[in-house]
């Protein structure tokens, strides 16, 4: 992995309830953030006294580094988002420059956490189709900004795979968005619905509260039919 290839930006606890559907309920269940980045998701769940594990390999680079390469490309991408308004919603971030405020303050707990943590336990450097956990290890695996959203770069069979491995290891995977980073619905989609179905699981596509990228209002729930 390359860090000078990374957007490395992150969301918050508030977007993850909202991005997920994720109940007061859901948030006691023991969960795996699969593609956090630098998401504030983790520290803001660890302050609460309810510590989940974040899986990126990004992990690998230290808190400075990632930080610097942030700084490093967050101008250019607010510069990007202004220049196409109408791809992009403003209903939980107000503006360009309310959502650059946003991805600093997550950036900064992040640091904060990602620093102080005395145990790696957390942040566990790692990536999928592989993760290195034992079968059935978590209630819930989120997956966010990650499959789907590259689907030019990752093959349907890397989709299926990377699935399957979230199903082994967690009772029921929810992946949000569901487009392309093109703004289109992702062409690996349909045929993994249909997958997953006939292999026996539970598989619904649901509205959820939050819109960045125009259309990007539904996750992927995924569950095992006998857990």
């Amino acid at each position: 992995m390359k860090l000078d290839n990374v957007v490395p930006f992150g969301r918050s606890l508030d977007e993850y309830r909202k991005m997920f559907t994720l109940s007061d309920a859901d948030l006691e269940r023991s969960i795996v953030g699969i593609g956090d980045g630098p998401a504030s998701f983790n520290a803001e769940m660890f302050a609460r006294g309810k510590p989940i594990i974040s899986v990126d390999p990004l992990y690998v680079f230290s808190a400075e580094e990632i930080e610097k390469r942030f700084y490093a490309v967050v101008d250019n991408i607010i510069d990007q988002v202004k220049s196409t308004p109408g791809d992009w919603v403003w209903s939980h971030h107000h503006s360009p420059e309310h959502l650059r405020d946003n991805r600093v303050n997550v950036l900064r707990t992040f640091v904060t956490d990602y620093n102080q943590a005395t145990s790696k336990d957390r942040y566990q450097c790692g990536e999928l189709p592989t993760l290195d956990f034992q079968n059935g290890s978590f209630d819930l695996a989120l997956c966010s900004h990650f499959l789907f959203l590259y689907s030019d770069q990752f093959s349907y069979e890397f989709h299926r795979s990377s699935a399957l491995e979230l199903l082994r290891v967690a009772s029921e995977v929810r992946i949000f968005p569901l487009l392309t980073l093109s703004l289109k619905p992702s062409s690996h989609l349909q045929p993994l619905i249909e997958t997953l179905t006939d292999d026996g699981f539970t598989v619904s596509v649901e509205k959820v509260a939050y819109e960045l990228q125009r259309g990007g209002n539904e996750m992927l729930r995924i569950r095992h039919t006998n857990r």
